[in-house]
C-alpha cells in the first residue's frame, strides 16, 4: 500500500531533526556490534528502523528510544543469522497483523512461562501505532504491564534469527525459510473488543504458549543448556 504523500512528508522532516540523535545511536551501537558489523552496516539499520516506526508512531517523543531498542535487537537478530554469534536459547516470533494484540500477548506470556530459557519476539505485517488499550487491561489483570511496548514491523532479519515462527491471522506475509518450525494459530482479533472477551482470547493464547514453552525447554538443547548452567 502506498504511503500517503503528508505521511512521507512528516517522516522525512523528522528524519531531518533527528538525524544529530540518530547519528549517536548508530555510533553506540557500532562500538557493540564492532567487528561484527561495519559502521556503515548500522548506521543503515539504525536509520532505515527510525524510518518504518515513524510511520506509524503516534507519540514521537520516544521515538529514538524505541529505534535503538529495536535496531539492536534486529542487528542481534542479523548477527545470529549470519552465525556471528550463537544463541544459547531457543528463539520464538510471533507475528500477528498489527503487533498490537495477539503477538503482543503471546510474547509477554512466554516471557513469563521460559523465565529467560527462551528469547522471544513479536512483530506485525502492518504495525499500528499502538497496542490496543483492551489488551493492556486484560494484561495488566495478570500483573504484566505492556504500557512499554510497542508495535514492531515485520522484518526479514528477525524471521531468520528464529528457531519457531508462530503466526496469528497475518496470512502469507511471512516468509517461510528452511529448517524454522512453523505454526499458524487460529485466534480472534481482540482490536476493539471489550475487556471481557480479550480475556478469553488471552487465555487461549495463555494456553497454547505453556504448550509451547514446554515442548521447547523439554528438548534436548535445552537439556544440555541447564546441564551446563
Amino acid at each position: 500500500m502506498t504511503e500517503p504523500h503528508e505521511n512521507r512528508y512528516k517522516t522525512r522532516q523528522r528524519l531531518q531533526e533527528n538525524t544529530e540523535l540518530l547519528q549517536r545511536i548508530s555510533n553506540r551501537l557500532a562500538d557493540k556490534f564492532a567487528g561484527i558489523f561495519a559502521a556503515e552496516t548500522v548506521e543503515h539499520y539504525v536509520f532505515e528502523t527510525y524510518t518504518a516506526m515513524a510511520r506509524t508512531a503516534k507519540i514521537t517523543t520516544h521515538l529514538p528510544a524505541t529505534t535503538e531498542h529495536f535496531a539492536n535487537d534486529r542487528l542481534t537478530a542479523l548477527a545470529k543469522s549470519k552465525g556471528a554469534v550463537a544463541s544459547e536459547v531457543p528463539e520464538v516470533l510471533f507475528v500477528c497483523v498489527q503487533n498490537a494484540g495477539r503477538s503482543q500477548m503471546a510474547s509477554a506470556l512466554l516471557n513469563v512461562e521460559a523465565k529467560g530459557r527462551i528469547r522471544v519476539r513479536s512483530a506485525g505485517s502492518m504495525p499500528a501505532a499502538e497496542l490496543d488499550p483492551g489488551v493492556v487491561a486484560a494484561m495488566s489483570e495478570m500483573g504484566l504491564d505492556l504500557t512499554r511496548d510497542y508495535p514492531k514491523p515485520l522484518t526479514d532479519d528477525v524471521v531468520r534469527a528464529s528457531d519457531v515462527v508462530i503466526t496469528m491471522g497475518c496470512g502469507d506475509s511471512c516468509p517461510i525459510y528452511p529448517g524454522k518450525r512453523y505454526e499458524d494459530w487460529e485466534l480472534a482479533d481482540p482490536a476493539g473488543l471489550p475487556v471481557a472477551a480479550v480475556r478469553i482470547i488471552r487465555d487461549e493464547i495463555h494456553e497454547r504458549v505453556k504448550a509451547l514453552a514446554a515442548s521447547l525447554l523439554s528438548s534436548p538443547s535445552s537439556d544440555k543448556e541447564e546441564s551446563n548452567a
